[in-house]
């Protein structure tokens, strides 16, 4: 629901927020040289422009560490404030470091504090505007998060307390599930709507944003279940807990207007920043490694069609992030089998299905290269869980104790598990 908008407002707050560092570092030399202009010699306009290859990107990683593109909505006013402040400072240090390696000292000090100020105050004004347009559209029953909440408490009360009282933040609680309280008692308009083991009935991620654990102290022995329901299913899952046993180093916090909420599982590649580092990792040594390997591949491709019947590329449907779907690619390393035959297994160590050229490939991996073009397309990543098969998924995440995580991010090429020595079965 929310989170298929949630990458479009992002990605439109990044873009915004280079454009006017880009603007504002463009207006300030007009107001430094025109508006207070001092007799003696200056670089030209377009000298001082050709910084912002390093200004630009800097400032997106800058802004994206002090943490201007995490979750909003119930972040105060002023603490938002003092993070861009925070941020803009960084940055100015971050120019002035990068113009003493290039040893440049024709750049006018007094014009780099107008763009500093020129941009705090940009950043300033569309905080404002983004706030306002955001906090007006929420009011009105736009960019809605829906939440259920697990377990009926003095913390579950709490939280109610704060939503109701901030329509700005947008959240819409559909009900409690609770195993003592009667269905259909309410707390300020929301309704206990049946017990905790209707869970995995209501966990349906296009019409459930979030979920909130508001057990009591004495219910915690059910709280494993929960997550582990709430975690098949793929459904955003925070615990609002009475103390704090159960909160880890390793997860992340957030503050809801003195309410501490603890992310059950936090996700680094969930931030835009961090998404676009990877990504542009990916695309690169992709298109290298393509380069590279072309003349192999051609070797290997001609080697498999002259060997055996059937097509030289091999398309098998894989799960990938989000649950979706996606067509995988390999060199075929087996005999041509039907789709039903396919299904029936893996394939195992001395598969009679495998041809002579297909041995050497698998052996080598060689057979894996195609998947840089998965890579390239974006239904993949270099390094990642390996993707499976739609019936697989469906079986192991029964059977595996939070095995879903994994469509939390892309698949790769390889991961964790295939450079220790854990492949196949």
């Amino acid at each position: 629901m929310i989170r298929k908008h949630q990458n479009t407002f992002n990605t439109a707050h990044v873009f915004i927020d280079l454009l006017l560092a880009a603007g504002s570092y463009a207006v300030s030399y007009p107001v430094r040289f025109a508006l207070f202009a001092t007799q003696g010699r200056y670089l030209p306009f377009n000298d001082y422009m050709r910084y912002l290859w390093f200004i630009i990107p800097g400032y997106l990683v800058i802004f994206t560490a002090m943490g201007l593109y995490a979750p909003h909505r119930t972040r105060a006013f002023f603490k938002e404030l003092w993070e861009i402040i925070k941020a803009n400072a960084a940055g100015a240090v971050y120019i002035l470091a990068m113009l003493y390696i290039v040893k440049e000292i024709d750049i006018s000090r007094r014009f780099l504090f107008i763009f500093v100020v020129i941009n705090l105050l940009a950043d300033f004004l569309f905080m404002i505007v983004r706030r306002s347009v955001l906090h007006g559209l929420r009011r009105n029953g736009k960019n809605i998060k829906h939440v259920l909440l697990v377990g009926y408490s003095k913390t579950c009360e709490a939280y109610i307390e704060r939503v109701m009282a901030n329509p700005q933040w947008g959240y819409n609680v559909i009900g409690i599930l609770d195993n003592v309280m009667e269905k259909g008692t309410k707390f300020k308009g929301v309704s206990v709507i049946g017990k905790t083991e209707t869970l995995s009935s209501l966990l349906n991620p296009d019409k459930l944003d979030e979920v909130l654990i508001t057990l009591k102290m004495d219910e915690y022995e059910v709280l494993g279940n929960i997550v582990n329901e709430c975690e098949k299913s793929g459904v955003h899952t925070k615990f609002l807990p009475d103390y704090r046993e159960f909160i880890t180093t390793s997860a992340a916090v957030e503050d809801i207007d003195g309410l501490t909420a603890v992310n059950i599982r936090n996700v680094p590649l969930s931030q835009l920043g961090n998404r676009f580092v990877k990504r542009t990792f990916d695309i690169i040594l992709s298109f290298i490694a393509l380069v590279i390997a072309a003349i192999p591949m051609g070797i290997v491709a001609l080697m498999i069609k002259l060997s055996s019947k059937g097509p030289v590329i091999y398309r098998q449907v894989r799960v990938g992030r989000h649950n979706k779907e996606f067509e995988m690619l390999k060199f075929r390393s087996m005999e041509v089998q039907t789709p039903d035959d396919e299904k029936k297994e893996w394939t195992t160590y001395n598969d009679p299905r495998v041809t002579k050229i297909g041995k050497f490939i698998r052996k080598t991996s060689i057979d894996e290269l195609p998947q840089l073009f998965n890579v390239l397309k974006g239904d993949m990543s270099l390094v990642g869980p390996r993707p499976e098969r739609p019936q697989f998924v469906e079986k192991f995440k029964e059977e595996i104790p939070r095995y879903n995580i994994k469509h939390q991010v892309r698949p790769g090429i390889t991961g964790w598990a295939q450079v220790n020595g854990y492949r196949g079965d």
